[in-house]
């Protein structure tokens, strides 16, 4: 599994082991209370989690950006994610944007165009996503598998 988290959007990918492509979305909340959008944040990641049951998750690690308060968001929704992985028993690892392009394209500053051309080829499918949030969150499971070698969970709960 991959998570892209965000506050607005929270982007999320099922790929297996064996790099087969199996379905991503996003979680959409609605401004408004923080609460309610943290806990509609965490019943979905537990539904797909019931869903497709995964054995491990990458999640994208924070990139500090100017706006503060768009980053503390965020840290909150990263927070909600490892406390549902923690409670499922479920191994993950973080991974900065770069490890993440570096892990599929081979250049950490890769394009966007780049990386879905990667993807594309590495999963032999064309990958219809309405949101980056989604692709993004694709990108973070591709990267998880591969940092992950087949049959093994090398990356342990943080």
């Amino acid at each position: 599994m991959g998570i892209d988290p965000g506050y607005g959007r929270c982007g999320w990918a099922i790929v297996t082991d064996r790099l087969t492509y199996i379905d991503c979305g996003v979680i959409e909340t609605t401004p408004g209370y923080e609460g309610e959008r943290l806990l509609t944040i965490y019943q979905s990641v537990c539904d797909l989690i019931t869903l497709y049951k995964p054995q491990s998750c990458g999640l994208e690690k924070l990139f500090f950006s100017k706006n503060t308060k768009t980053a503390l968001s965020v840290v909150q929704v990263i927070g909600v994610c490892k406390l549902i992985l923690t409670q499922q028993n479920i191994p993950y690892s973080e991974y900065t944007p770069m490890q993440i392009k570096q892990s599929i394209t081979g250049y950490g500053r890769s394009s966007k165009e780049q990386l879905s051309t990667m993807l594309i080829k590495i999963l032999k499918c064309d990958i219809i996503h309405n949101y980056d949030d989604a692709f993004d969150a694709i990108a973070i499971a591709l990267c998880h598998c591969l940092a992950t070698p087949a049959g093994t969970l090398l990356h342990q709960k943080v």
